[in-house]
């Protein structure tokens, strides 16, 4: 057999980069494609967010008193995402703050893709950039009109800029605090993978400056700290800090349900970040250029570099089931994927080994992972269609009416031209004092008021509120207020449901 020539792809030169540069273009186009075929009618949580922005945006430019304290129950500093989608709202509409996000995703798969590929060859970039752009929050966070994309896409950030300082001053580290800092204001939640980009300030250091590499991850950890610092006393007040992310309350969801999903959602590639890093550990390269075997790093830090990035991918379910609330847990398996990206790039291209010599592996891997996601994405990016229901209601509210709508969030965005944020009353909870002088709270409240007539319109379906949509047909039962005036069917996911509003006489 004549003698393998050595492969190029572990140099990086002019033409691996062009390569790599075109491979990771074709990568962006299939993940723009795959969340801008998604299509719905606004979240619940957009709703919340642009509307909220259009109020936060008029009380920093008029001096406008804000109809709620948003900052006291958002899980995001309520002055910084949801004013930019409001701006863009404005000009835009949903569809230009759903694109504002697709463009967040694409930057965080080229920065993880660039950050990758320093911290070890571009083949492992693209397999990085590959798996992650065809996970389901990737996929849904593409084309959804919330603060999480702006988080991850901070977070990419402020790693790559860990990554890219590696050799120079120690103070240059610093430039990716204020891109952390922000990802924390954007969504708390971010909070968690803080410490996971100073612990990698000092590994990605110390193969060059030993432990002085410490002092980065000092310089890091303290800029960070004063950034928020200072953050926090011009923001004032932050209860949302507590109420979603500190001390939220507990739910009811299992452990074992938690870890079912989250196994779904992301553990393709979570044990393929584990393999990368087994095989990391146990050998710096595949032996392409065995003449360089001499310049890789120690294996400690080997170690440590693996254990550091997959594990952070399991954070957010591990915290989540502290809370056993499953709320948003398909969002935040992507962050921390986001992290275990890179040694899940190095794991597929271990894979297909030195010379590409199994290539129909790492095709394998990428596909499962694709179907996976493009399944997964449609399923959670199912939400009701409230075109019909905000058009009629279009016809019925006025800026005098009370209006009583499960998901009010909705109507109140699409309506706010004919309507006030405080017009709408939510189907979570309700303290109401009744024609006949009792205090009612709870569902209770809810039943009462509709026996007084209270609301000007009822807007219900059932499947978010099931417990106060029942309490609510209990006050309508042989109620001369009001009427049915129109059912609006729908399909999600879970079934055919349908939108029931009625109207006062």
């Amino acid at each position: 057999m004549p003698p393998v020539p050595e492969s190029a792809w572990e140099m990086d030169t002019k033409r691996s980069r062009l390569l790599g540069r075109l491979a990771l273009l074709c990568i962006l186009l299939i993940q723009a494609g795959l969340s801008l075929r998604l299509r719905g009618t606004a979240f619940q949580d957009e709703a919340l967010y642009i509307a909220s922005g259009h109020y936060e945006l008029a009380n920093l430019l008029h001096g406008d008193k804000l109809p709620v304290d948003f900052a006291a129950y958002f899980s995001g500093h309520p002055k910084l995402y949801p004013v930019v989608a409001a701006v863009v709202d404005s000009q835009f509409g949903l569809t230009g703050v759903r694109l504002l996000s697709l463009l967040f995703m694409l930057g965080a798969t080229g920065l993880l893709y660039s950050l990758t590929r320093r911290l070890f060859n571009p083949r492992a970039g693209l397999g990085a950039a590959a798996l992650f752009s065809v996970l389901q929050s990737t996929i849904v966070l593409g084309n959804f009109a919330t603060y999480d994309a702006a988080a991850i896409f901070l977070l990419a950030l402020a790693a790559w800029a860990v990554v890219r300082t590696d050799r120079m001053n120690d103070l240059a580290v610093l430039l990716a605090a204020p891109p952390a800092a922000l990802a924390f204001g954007v969504k708390y939640a971010s909070g968690m993978y803080l410490p996971t980009l100073v612990v990698l300030a000092v590994i990605t250091a110390h193969r060059h400056r030993g432990l002085r590499a410490l002092v980065r991850g000092v310089a890091l950890g303290a800029g960070i700290v004063a950034l928020l610092g200072v953050g926090y006393v011009l923001s004032g007040p932050l209860g949302g800090i507590s109420s979603t992310t500190t001390d939220r309350a507990k739910g009811t969801d299992t452990a074992a349900t938690m870890l079912s999903h989250s196994a779904e959602w992301g553990g393709l590639v979570f044990l393929a970040a584990l393999g990368g890093s087994i095989a990391y550990a146990l050998r710096a390269r595949m032996g392409e250029m065995p003449w360089l075997g001499a310049e890789t790093s120690g294996r400690w830090r080997r170690v440590a570099l693996g254990l550091v990035l997959t594990g952070t991918a399991l954070l957010a379910p591990a915290y989540q089931i502290h809370l056993h609330t499953e709320i948003s847990l398909y969002k935040h398996v992507g962050f921390g994927l986001l992290f275990a990206a890179p040694m899940a790039g190095l794991g597929m291209a271990r894979l297909v080994g030195p010379h590409f010599r199994h290539p129909q592996l790492g095709i394998l891997l990428y596909v499962l992972t694709l179907v996976f996601g493009m399944v997964q994405a449609q399923r959670a990016y199912s939400f009701p269609d409230s075109t019909q229901m905000t058009a009629y209601l279009r016809t019925v509210v006025d800026k005098k009416g009370t209006y009583l709508a499960e998901e009010q969030e909705v109507p109140a965005y699409y309506l706010r031209d004919k309507t006030d944020w405080t017009q709408w009353q939510n189907s979570y909870f309700m303290d109401y004092r009744g024609k006949d002088g009792k205090q009612y709270t709870g569902p209770d409240a809810f039943r009462q008021a509709v026996r007084d007539g209270k609301f000007d319109a009822i807007v219900m379906h059932g499947d978010v509120s099931p417990v106060t949509y029942a309490a609510v047909k209990e006050g309508l039962k042989n109620n001369s207020h009001y009427r049915l005036a129109a059912v609006f069917p729908y399909t999600t996911s879970s079934g055919e449901h349908a939108y029931r509003i009625w109207v006062k006489r």
